[in-house]
């Protein structure tokens, strides 16, 4: 298992992912960025939109502003519903 560092996450990133039981860049790849900022947020209420932005980049291995604005869109609206 690949650890979360590889996807260019920071270790505080890490600590924070190990917190709500992802512990690998697979696990979070199969539980989707969506899911994963649901349960950052439910543990520390000050999780904003950025961080499901670089999420989703990690999980798609991109930089954030290679995500398109209809994926930013998209994942703005889901956030702004949490």
């Amino acid at each position: 298992m690949a650890e979360l560092t590889s996807l260019r996450l920071g270790k505080t990133m890490e600590k924070k992912l190990h917190s709500i039981g992802i512990y690998s860049a697979e696990e979070l790849i199969a539980v989707g960025s969506k899911q994963a900022v649901f349960r950052l947020k439910a543990q520390y209420p000050n999780t904003c939109v950025v961080i499901l932005y670089h999420l989703e980049a990690a999980i798609r291995n991109v930089e954030v502003k290679q995500l398109d604005a209809a994926c930013k869109a998209e994942l703005k609206e889901y956030f702004q519903k949490l």
